[in-house]
């Protein structure tokens, strides 16, 4: 599971943003001062931080400033009223990934955040066992293709195993099905077809059957997620 540091004083927007952040599987934290920020985020691990600019005591530029010269990795969101070219170049030039201005739609938000995860995830230093993925007593090996529950070999066909890569590289998140057609078919989603129904049964009676624990629940009506 995404750990996900949020500075944010308005307590309205920070409720808004974790609510929505934690029913895509995310999980948040969220601090409301630039100090308690700069302490949490120092501590703590996060996959993500999200920092407002205009907060009380330390602003979110000079955290910013900070946590990117003890941490060259950690990827940092500035999500701010700010919103002239100045304070945009202000906030990158701080050490920030990205800058997004408030107002804002959650799907940009949320766009934005799995484009900086993906990165991080696909950066060098991450590179050397990203083929390596598991969950629980499940593994997958995406070079060899291996997949093993409690040491048991297991055999998918390539669908199955695309299907598999997807739930493993999002634990804990709810998947629509929509979401899994673009990504593990490559398609939209038709609301007239149960074919993503059908692979996932295929997929759960080969890792689920014999094995004391479920995998992939179903969440009707909104679609799956492994927990």
């Amino acid at each position: 599971m995404f750990k996900i540091g949020l500075a944010e004083d308005d307590f309205k927007i920070a409720g808004l943003i974790k609510t929505g952040l934690e029913e895509q599987g995310y999980l948040v934290t969220i601090v409301s001062n630039g100090e308690q920020a700069l302490q949490t985020f120092k501590e703590e691990d996060f996959h993500l931080v999200i920092l407002d600019i205009m907060m009380p005591g330390l602003n979110g530029i000079e955290v910013c400033k900070s946590i990117r010269a003890e941490n060259k990795d950690l990827p940092i969101l500035m999500l701010t009223a700010l919103g002239s070219i100045d304070d945009k170049v202000s906030g990158l030039n701080s050490g920030a990934d990205d800058y997004l201005v408030k107002p804002f739609h959650f799907k940009e938000l949320l766009a934005r955040i799995e484009a900086l995860l993906r990165r991080q995830h696909a950066s060098p230093g991450n590179q050397k066992n990203d083929h390596l993925l598991s969950f629980d007593d499940i593994s997958l090996n995406t070079y060899s293709k291996e997949v093993k529950r409690a040491g048991t070999l297991i055999e998918l066909t390539a669908k199955e195993h695309t299907l598999l890569e997807l739930f493993l590289r999002n634990p804990n998140r709810l998947l629509s099905r929509q979401y899994i057609a673009e990504n593990a078919w490559d398609i939209s989603f038709d609301t007239g077809t149960n074919v993503i129904d059908v692979y996932v049964n295929f997929l759960r009676n080969k890792i689920e059957k014999g094995f004391a624990r479920k995998l992939i629940h179903t969440k009707i009506g909104m679609g799956y997620i492994l927990k």
